[in-house]
């Protein structure tokens, strides 16, 4: 089995959809060793946020010396983005050699009527990897909610982090930020420590308490009163927080939140006597880049790459807009997926565009480019329908001038396919 190989059978898996529930990837793990249990875990759920936040905190221990899994999603250009250690892809062989492993394993089950997802696979990928390379920690973002996904088959992590919580997913995670709130709380685990986003959604915070008072863990939250934010531009923040002086690249007044979430998380490792450095953790975070996260493309033009589809996405991008870019003409390109709340992302954005060109990005359950124009339109004087996302891209940079702004924002999906032709735009 060669790389393309190992991503296409895991791929493959697709058509079991999402199963949550822990018990097929508890099976599919003792028969690979449990290489899970060897691990020292920081998890990380949260609706928004986990990525960044999860980004950060893998930064900052890799920058003390330490050997450091991250696993994330979704990826943007290479599937091997979900995997990475020590700030690099898994390599190519190494991807190979641990599906293969894995999916004599799924073989194995599938002999005993057990069918295994997609997410399950590539999580117990990422397990065996990480025991392979006798990771010091590893930093393991949620696929989907919590208490239910397969990252939550571990053991009691060195410290749960909670990241922003709000609506999404509510078909399968419940109709109510509380319910979708106890979801993620499913990573909290007895006698463990907590540290949650500081400015959590108030129903969100109620569960979060309470559940760490249940489950006996002490609950860190970032102390905004000693938050100082600086000087904020396209390019990033300068921020001082609790002593600590760093420039902060990810964009966004939400990533700043974020980014004192994961130096709460990095200072709960105090209780293992594990002190990082405050030089330290500034240049983790200084080192924190993300490929679709509010990511400058370009300057003259503007052009800004932004992956996300739920409200939490649409308020950070309306307010990074109000921000950075008043009194600019703006293009924007956008894709969505039919299955999310794409009404209430337009109701956000929308209006700040001067022009909005409607595409469809190359999966299933995409929206179609004329439907999500027509929806559009409700907030957008001009829109446009060009289903081809290279298409709708070379569009968009024929109107738009230099002191001008173009957003290709939505799915990640989108972001994936037109991100290498923005770089050369």
């Amino acid at each position: 089995m060669n790389c393309n190989e190992a991503i296409e059978y895991i791929h493959s898996l697709e058509k079991f959809g999402i199963k949550p529930g822990i018990e097929r990837i508890k099976a599919l793990l003792d028969i690979l060793g449990n290489p899970q249990d060897k691990l020292k875990v920081i998890h990380v759920a949260g609706t928004n946020g986990k990525g960044s936040t999860s980004t950060m905190i893998s930064n900052i221990l890799i920058k003390n010396g330490f050997n450091t899994g991250l696993y994330i999603s979704p990826y943007v250009t290479d599937f091997r983005e979900r995997i990475q250690f020590n700030g690099n892809m898994i390599e190519h062989s190494e991807l190979a050699e641990c599906v293969e492993k894995v999916k004599n394993a799924v073989e194995i089950l599938l002999e005993k009527g057990e069918q295994t997802t997609e997410f399950e696979a590539l999580t117990a990928t990422a397990f065996v990897y990480y025991a392979k390379k006798k990771c010091d920690f590893v930093v393991l973002e949620v696929g989907l909610g919590g208490r239910f996904d397969a990252t939550n088959v571990i053991k009691a992590p060195f410290v749960s982090v909670i990241a922003s919580v709000s609506l999404d997913h509510t078909n399968i995670l419940g109709d109510t930020v509380e319910k979708i709130a106890a979801e993620k709380c499913g990573i909290i685990k007895f006698g463990g420590e907590t540290v949650t986003y500081p400015l959590q959604n108030g129903e969100a915070l109620g569960v979060i308490k309470d559940t760490c008072e249940k489950r006996m863990n002490s609950l860190r939250i970032p102390d905004v009163s000693k938050l100082i934010t600086g000087e904020q531009s396209i390019e990033g923040t300068r921020v001082c927080y609790d002593g600590i002086d760093y420039l902060l690249p990810l964009a966004g007044e939400h990533m700043v939140y974020n980014s004192i979430t994961a130096i709460e998380a990095i200072r709960s490792l105090s209780r293992f006597g594990i002190v990082i450095p405050e030089s330290v953790i500034s240049s983790g975070i200084e080192s924190s880049v993300m490929p679709a996260r509010m990511e400058l493309i370009k300057k003259k033009p503007v052009v800004i790459l932004d992956g996300g589809h739920n409200e939490g996405c649409a308020n950070a991008l309306a307010d990074y807009i109000r921000k950075h870019l008043s009194g600019k003409r703006i293009i924007m390109v956008s894709s969505m997926m039919a299955d999310k709340d794409y009404s209430s992302y337009l109701r956000l954005v929308a209006p700040f565009a001067d022009v909005f060109i409607a595409t469809k990005a190359d999966v299933p359950r995409a929206l179609s480019s004329d439907e999500l124009s027509a929806a559009a339109s409700e907030y957008c004087r001009v829109t446009h329908s060009v289903p081809e996302p290279l298409k709708a891209i070379t569009a968009a940079a024929n109107i738009t001038e230099s002191d001008e702004a173009l957003i290709v924002c939505g799915s990640f999906y989108l972001a994936g396919e037109v991100r290498e032709n923005l770089l050369n735009f």
